[in-house]
């Protein structure tokens, strides 16, 4: 008598190991996970899926062809999501072989052999693939994303294959969504890679998407993020004018989160280009809108949380530091901080804003101390984005080298080795 592996939570086939051997269909390390995630020992396993021991352990090792049957009945067996399980591709190619996937082969269509059927979409299909990447977003907090990557991508893969096989049914409506959010949480992630071409490619990818969906508030979502990325990597016009995109999106009434989110990306926008009239205008924008917001239950999707004084304080606090008032930046930040308790990476970066605006303020020690703390956890977490802001406000500083930035230097020197 079989075990089931039914009991497995959502969550399960969101972790990244999980998610990329669904995609590559890797059912060695499949069994592995769902085997120990049970607490099974090998021969558990065996006769959970009515094999033998011995052919259980050639399969863990890699060492046992499968067929596609038996793949599916081994599926089967355990409650693995087959709509989420790439089974076969051309003929005769070992399914349990295949590894390398480009970045680019995720974004195009893939043929896929008319031998080879497919289990269509059901009402679970969107919520599970939408777990996976929330899943993921919650790992990436205090998770190198080089660690994330790999599945985030995959899962791109996994959502594109799943509104292929729901056209025809009416869940199709309701998986078109879970591509976006999947291609725009990749860019996140080869963003803080540095990663500047395959962050945009994906990007761009998440707002035809979105524009696919035919869902407004999605697509508005997405055209802010790629706004946002534009603006923080000089390119102010641009973003801009994404910006102007993302609003019409939102139509004559936008919810109040939304509307005071876009008006702070803009802001930055002007910012960046030292058009101070502008920006403080947009930032008044916000104020209105976050004021509007406190009477609101809950964001729309695909906002998880409402914008609240904080996260206003804590652009303000950017707008400032661009705007070169370094101590209306200090205060802002100082007000930002006390309310919203930012993951690791994202305090490193507000660290380095702080110590721009400490250094222009003159507080040269201050703000290299903070320096070194945002550098300490860009190396813990691997972020290129953490580190490439280092590198520039060290860039930027053109004073003395005291003690303490002399320590710095040495220690931003290390990470190059």
């Amino acid at each position: 008598m079989g075990h089931d592996g039914n009991g497995l939570q959502p969550e399960f086939w969101a972790r990244p190991l999980v998610a990329t051997a669904l995609a590559e269909c890797d059912m060695a390390t499949l069994l592995d996970e769902v085997r120990s995630a049970h607490g099974w020992t090998q021969s558990q396993l065996a006769h959970a899926v009515g094999y033998s021991q011995s052919w259980v352990s050639k399969v863990l090792r890699g060492q046992q062809m499968l067929s596609v049957d038996q793949i599916r009945d081994i599926a089967r067996t355990l409650g693995v999501p087959q709509y989420l399980l790439r089974i076969g591709d051309r003929g005769g190619e070992d399914p349990t072989k295949r590894r390398d996937f480009s970045k680019v082969a995720f974004l195009a269509a893939l043929p896929v052999a008319p031998s080879i059927s497919y289990r269509a979409a059901d009402e679970t299909t969107a919520a599970s693939l939408a777990a996976i990447t929330g899943a993921q977003r919650r790992l990436e907090s205090d998770t190198p994303a080089r660690e994330l990557a790999r599945g985030a991508v995959a899962h791109v893969e996994l959502t594109k294959r799943a509104l292929a096989r729901s056209a025809e049914t009416p869940f199709a409506i309701e998986v078109c969504p879970t591509v976006s959010e999947a291609a725009g949480f990749a860019a996140w992630l080869h963003a803080d890679m540095q990663d500047i071409g395959t962050a945009r490619m994906f990007y761009r990818f998440a707002v035809d998407s979105a524009r696919r969906a035919e869902h407004p508030l999605l697509e508005a979502y997405m055209l802010g993020s790629l706004a946002a990325f534009e603006i923080d990597h000089d390119d102010p016009q641009l973003g801009l004018s994404m910006v102007a995109q993302a609003r019409a999106r939102t139509g004559s009434h936008p919810p109040p989160t939304a509307r005071a989110w876009l008006a702070c990306i803009e802001a930055l926008g002007h910012a960046a280009r030292r058009d101070a009239h502008s920006a403080l205008r947009c930032l008044r924008e916000a104020e209105l809108a976050v004021a509007a917001g406190e009477r609101t239950v809950s964001p729309p999707w695909p906002w998880v949380f409402p914008f609240d004084p904080g996260k206003l304080a804590g652009y303000r606090a950017l707008v400032m530091v661009r705007l070169g008032r370094p101590q209306d930046a200090v205060a802002a930040f100082t007000e930002s901080l006390v309310s919203v308790r930012p993951a690791a990476k994202q305090q490193a970066l507000l660290m380095l804003e702080v110590a721009t605006a400490r250094r222009m303020a003159g507080e040269v020690d201050e703000a290299f101390t903070l320096a070194q703390e945002a550098l300490k956890a860009g190396v813990v977490y691997s972020s290129e984005r953490v580190l490439q802001r280092v590198r520039r406000f060290r860039r930027d500083y053109e004073g003395p080298p005291s003690l303490l930035v002399r320590e710095f230097d040495d220690r931003l020197r290390s990470t190059a080795v």
